[in-house]
């Protein structure tokens, strides 16, 4: 084969140096630790966000989180960045267009003239250049895969902070129903608290009870008073927070008011299987691409350690005599081919190698960690869930129970079968558990949003 075939090969396809990337290999479980993988695979991750979080109000809020976040907004100008990025890289593969065009007037001293030459000379130019870098080891090949997997990444990041951010209006906007059932318990036992008062009085007056009796349901009532402010200052907070969640100044936000009562939180959900997991997160994904970039950056520094071949051009026209620049005696061309090679600082491109390579492990690590510390965050999700609810169904029966000995007790010291202390005992105790179920049912809510969102759910 001749050496011009040859060459011409080379030309139409050229070598890409550096390694090509192949995903890694990782260790996936077979199943979650807590549960048994759902038939199918099937998995809340894959689910929409509004079949997760029903309640209108919600909706609503998340909606407009996903529409005015500016942390959002500003991940979406990341992605744009990327992208704008991506189209510069590609313009490389095209040639260089330049249009240079230029019209001198001049006067020159008459001591230097020919016989026979003006002393006033007009000169015209215009001129076509192009100029064109054969990518014979695949350096801009490298760029362009880099600059695609940079965008991909930061996409992938961009969907991140969406499944973030849904989470946290879900987890903000429960704990504002939180604190509002607790703000309810409250009121209601200072209700209970403040007759009680009134009763003790009474039985003081016909001698049943003694002052401190009485001191003692002031000192009751006034504490569960002291409750109510701290919880509204506790509300308001909530409220600007999931203001500012949703691109807006703080305002009151508009919720499902339900008293005491919290929403039941569902049955466990399916979390799929663990394979599903690395391409449903949205920040492993990140990872992943990352490392793709870093991976086609070390093919980009072992390309600048050959030598670079570029092809110029020149085609236009000068012209002396004004009216004669489009001419054919004013045409002028020209055509070369380059070749840089550095030879004084070869050592500073070998650097560029072992920093792209030690960039490389670096975010095959980082890719390792995020695949990592997605199992296990699926792993705390799946038992705080179900512990969450165990803690909550004992929860219930402990306020049933608590609720009954109230009811006796205040009976019986109505009747004077009971101590004072058995009536205060029973209603501080109730009050301590109401308020801990009420906490309890937002854990489980909370941890399921958790459970969502680390199963990577909330971008779709």
């Amino acid at each position: 084969m001749r050496i011009g075939t040859v060459i011409g090969l080379l030309l139409v396809s050229g070598c890409a140096v550096g390694p090509s990337y192949r995903r890694p290999p990782v260790e996936v479980p077979a199943g979650y630790r807590v549960v048994e993988p759902a038939p199918e695979g099937a998995s809340i991750g894959d689910a929409d966000w509004r079949r997760v979080y029903t309640d209108p109000k919600l909706q609503d809020l998340i909606a407009a989180a996903l529409k005015g976040n500016l942390d959002l907004k500003a991940a979406v100008a990341r992605v744009d960045q990327a992208h704008a990025q991506l189209g510069e890289t590609r313009l490389a593969f095209l040639p260089t267009l330049g249009v240079n065009g230029q019209v001198e007037r001049s006067k020159s001293s008459q001591y230097v003239l020919l016989p026979g030459e003006d002393r006033i000379a007009n000169v015209e130019q215009a001129t076509v250049t192009a100029s064109y870098e054969l990518d014979l080891w695949g350096r801009l090949r490298r760029a362009n895969e880099a600059a695609r997997a940079t965008l991909l990444s930061t996409d992938y990041a961009r969907r991140t902070v969406e499944s973030a951010l849904v989470a946290s209006v879900a987890s903000t906007y429960y704990t504002l129903l939180e604190l509002d059932s607790q703000l309810e318990i409250t009121r209601r036992t200072v209700g209970t608290r403040e007759k009680f008062v009134e009763l003790t009085r009474a039985q003081h007056e016909r001698g049943y009870a003694t002052g401190l009796d009485v001191a003692t349901a002031e000192a009751q009532a006034a504490g569960a008073r002291a409750n109510v402010p701290e919880l509204e200052r506790r509300i308001t907070q909530t409220e600007d927070l999931l203001s500012t969640l949703i691109g807006q100044n703080p305002r009151p936000i508009d919720r499902e008011r339900r008293g005491e009562e919290m929403p039941t939180p569902p049955p466990l959900p399916p979390p799929g299987m663990p394979s599903r997991l690395l391409e449903r997160r949205p920040d492993v994904r990140a990872a992943e691409e990352a490392l793709h970039a870093a991976n086609a950056n070390v093919g980009v520094a072992k390309a600048a350690l050959f030598p670079t071949i570029s092809l110029t051009g020149l085609a236009g026209s000068l012209s002396i005599p004004l009216g004669n620049l489009f001419t054919a005696p004013a045409s002028e061309w020209s055509a070369a081919a380059g070749l840089v090679q550095p030879l004084l600082d070869p050592q500073r491109s070998l650097y560029q190698v072992e920093l792209a390579d030690a960039r490389k492990r670096e975010a095959l690590y980082q890719y390792q960690k995020a695949v990592q510390g997605a199992f296990r965050d699926v792993s705390d999700a799946l038992v705080a869930y179900q512990k969450y609810g165990e803690f909550a169904r004992e929860q219930v029966r402990q306020v049933e129970a608590l609720q009954r000995a109230a009811q006796i007790a205040l009976a019986r010291y109505r009747v004077g079968y009971a101590s004072y202390f058995d009536v205060i005992n029973a209603d501080r105790d109730l009050f301590a558990a109401e308020l801990a179920l009420s906490q309890a049912h937002a854990n489980s809510l909370t941890a399921l949003v958790q459970l969502y969102q680390v199963l990577g759910g909330g971008w779709q």
